[in-house]
């Protein structure tokens, strides 16, 4: 994970309104990250393609601590997050463009480790990493679980679980691939103990409550017509 905020620029003029669109997520791979300085990975090129097909040629992707993107994306118009998930604590701070893909989330121990999580109760008695502002965290505060340990980045949440400073961590199947390859750790060691499933939702991507209604219609019009194509679901075929 890396503290450094990354964009990709495309010049051209924007149909609607005088302000480039910024497009803000993390760096969460398989589904966004970056490769030789651009922001890449096949959740970035379901945004970015529906912006294009919108006519939205003037954007930019950038990359932020979540907490840093959450931010933006509560406060400024012509800020479109993408992968967040749609809760009803969050349903009247954005516009929903559009459900992107659905995720489930589960709880992991590092093996070995006397951790036990029959149900969920049970994770209570453990300190748990999550991510500031994720919907995890927002989740198990909700259900009054008090020993979180609130971390920036991705990474470092989950090294904080290999190095026994926290004993669960809340992941999606396909986060654990690429974060034990960052970790330069074998995946072997990591249990899944539990499946939270009040928790999994839709991941989306939704605009700034002051974005222009016109531009956030746009862009969900423009999203439908790539998954009645075919072409979300041809892009999202990538990830493991």
């Amino acid at each position: 994970m890396k503290n450094l905020m990354f964009g990709v620029c495309l010049a051209a003029s924007l149909p609607i309104g005088a302000q480039t669109i910024q497009a803000v997520t993390e760096d969460a791979p398989p589904y966004t990250y970056v490769e030789q300085g651009k922001v890449v990975g096949p959740v970035t090129e379901v945004v970015e393609q529906s912006l294009q097909r919108a006519g939205f040629k003037d954007y930019r992707v950038s990359l932020y601590p979540w907490a840093r993107a959450y931010d933006l994306a509560q406060k400024q118009p012509h800020v479109l997050i993408f992968l967040i998930a749609r809760t009803p604590a969050r349903e009247a701070q954005f516009h929903w463009t559009g459900e992107i893909m659905k995720i489930e989330y589960h709880l992991y121990r590092w093996r070995g480790r006397s951790v036990e999580v029959p149900q969920l109760d049970a994770a209570r008695a453990y300190s748990i990493g999550v991510m500031r502002d994720d919907v995890r965290q927002q989740y198990l505060q909700s259900k009054g679980f008090t020993k979180l340990v609130v971390s920036a980045q991705p990474l470092d949440n989950f090294r904080k679980l290999v190095n026994g400073q926290v004993d669960l961590v809340p992941l999606t199947a396909a986060e654990v691939p690429s974060l034990c390859k960052e970790a330069a750790v074998d995946c072997a060691q990591l249990e899944r103990v539990l499946t939270l499933h009040e928790a999994s939702t839709g991941l989306y991507m939704a605009y700034s409550r002051p974005t222009p209604p016109e531009v956030v219609e746009r862009t969900r019009k423009a999203f439908e017509q790539l998954q009645a194509e075919g072409t979300v679901k041809r892009l999202l075929a990538k990830l493991p």
